[in-house]
């Protein structure tokens, strides 16, 4: 059973992967912009017709589109990616190197979003229709609709320019090296760019995780502990958070993708040398090769977050159920429902 389903997925994200990979190299082959005018640069009027040749020909852009992705996919096979123009190292590398850095940015901001997005949810379930419901949910709504750059500008005037309480760029103090970085110092730098990202990402964990609260407190189980006397904290505590948790999890995981494109904005905006700056760079220069390495990466990474997120899903609520296929499906209820506590199941009389 458990080799079926791990069959499956890796069945299904191969197959992803070629689509992926095919409609990338589609849209980078169908752009209009020349790859080795990206390349040079300001310094295109140098370049003489020999050696934009030699530059064609060393990138293997001479090359029929069809023929150049076949190459492209035959060494993808074998685990090279290729080697990237802008950075002059090889995709893996240039990956590895830069996915670190967004990886602390990344982390923290996941942590945030969750914890606060899931505690002002529940919050906003619990007291529905009031005051906190209302401040709650306008809030959240209007953060859904903010873009991630005008937020981070926002956060960079209030706490960098106008308070001077951060730094205004980059991952580390500018003139400092790397290796004589203390751990506060990163922490300062990291602070406002996973600020930004986190207060984009609370949004939809709050809306669901409100409207889960909501549904689980209008069950007839917490009508009934109602009635026996527990208390709204005790409620919400032993018979509310577990229901609320599994969905808000399970979205955590599935916003990984979100998380990752709203981090080539935040970067963009602190300069932080991230994975999202190596891909607007690769973007600007037509660095084919790194396009391609990061499209992939990035969907391998957020499919493992999803495939995460159904597992933890199925081990919070036991009426989930993963299918050998992958899929989630839930178990049907028993036709006179969950038995009572304090009951005898009918098959015991």
């Amino acid at each position: 059973m458990l080799l079926t389903s791990l069959g499956g997925r890796l069945v299904r994200l191969v197959l992803l992967l070629f689509a992926v990979a095919v409609a990338s190299f589609a849209l980078m082959a169908a752009s209009p912009v020349d790859p080795v005018n990206a390349y040079v640069g300001a310094d295109i009027a140098a370049i003489g017709p020999e050696q934009r040749a030699q530059i064609a020909e060393r990138w293997g852009l001479n090359d029929p589109p069809l023929e150049r992705f076949f190459d492209w996919l035959g060494n993808v096979a074998t685990g090279d990616l290729g080697r990237s123009a802008t950075f002059n190292a090889p995709v893996t590398q240039v990956i590895g190197e830069t996915f670190r850095a967004s990886l602390a940015l990344m982390a923290v901001a996941w942590l945030l979003s969750g914890i606060l997005g899931f505690a002002l949810g529940v919050l906003a379930g619990v007291r529905r229709g009031r005051l906190a419901d209302r401040v709650v949910t306008w809030w959240a709504y209007v953060l859904a609709s903010a873009p991630t750059f005008w937020v981070g500008l926002l956060l960079l005037y209030v706490f960098s320019v106008a308070w001077g309480v951060t730094p205004l760029c980059c991952a580390v103090p500018v003139g400092t090296l790397a290796g004589d970085v203390t751990l506060l110092e990163r922490l300062h730098h990291l602070l406002l760019p996973a600020l930004t990202l986190s207060v984009i990402g609370v949004a939809p964990v709050v809306l669901h995780t409100r409207q889960a609260v909501v549904e689980a407190l209008a069950a007839d189980h917490v009508a009934f502990a109602r009635a026996q006397g527990e208390s709204s904290l005790g409620v919400v505590v032993h018979r509310v958070l577990r229901n609320a948790v599994a969905p808000a999890l399970l979205l955590q995981f599935a916003s990984l993708g979100e998380l990752f494109g709203g981090s080539i904005l935040a970067e963009q905006v602190f300069s932080y040398p991230g994975l999202g700056a190596a891909t607007t760079a690769a973007a600007l220069a037509q660095d084919v090769p790194l396009l391609l390495g990061i499209a992939l990466f990035t969907t391998v990474f957020v499919f493992v977050g999803n495939q995460l997120g159904d597992l933890v899903h199925s081990r919070l609520d036991p009426r989930v159920r993963i299918r050998p296929s992958g899929r989630r499906h839930r178990a049907a209820p028993a036709p006179d429902g969950p038995p009572v506590a304090g009951t005898v199941p009918t098959e015991a009389r």
